[in-house]
């Protein structure tokens, strides 16, 4: 039920963000939202999902964290396959490539945005997995 409610949840705010350009539904709490433009890994489709990002030197960070799940979100899972994508952000629209922060840049990257927002710990503590962070940066 909960995944039903979290999908129905995201298709509606994705709308509000497309058709407002980003006035409305772009700011839950204290999360900045974009949409985020994949294409899936089995089907090659179009995906639109809205993400919470974090805006950090120029590039735009994003958690996968996928509420704490055993398993990553499927944009992470697509952006793995291919790293190229679109984000629409504050009425915007730009191509970027993601990659994964490792190493020294994720410890640093994970501190940052569990300051900005502590329950991401929480799902850390509820996965084995380790939570990805996505880094976004412009190609054009």
């Amino acid at each position: 039920m909960r995944a039903v409610l979290t999908k129905w949840f995201t298709s509606i705010n994705a709308f509000l963000i497309r058709i407002s350009k980003g006035r409305i539904g772009s700011q839950l709490g204290t999360q900045s939202i974009l949409i985020l433009h994949t294409n899936g890994r089995k089907s090659g489709q179009p995906h639109s999902t809205p993400v919470a990002y974090f805006e950090r030197e120029g590039r735009y960070l994003v958690v996968g964290s996928n509420w704490g799940r055993p398993h990553d979100a499927d944009w992470v899972r697509n952006l793995r396959r291919n790293p190229l994508g679109r984000i629409d952000v504050k009425g915007q629209s730009f191509a970027v490539q993601a990659h994964e922060a490792e190493g020294e840049e994720y410890s640093r990257l994970w501190e940052y945005v569990t300051r900005l927002h502590p329950p991401y710990l929480r799902y850390q503590q509820a996965t084995s997995r380790r939570i990805p962070i996505v880094i976004f940066e412009r190609t054009r």
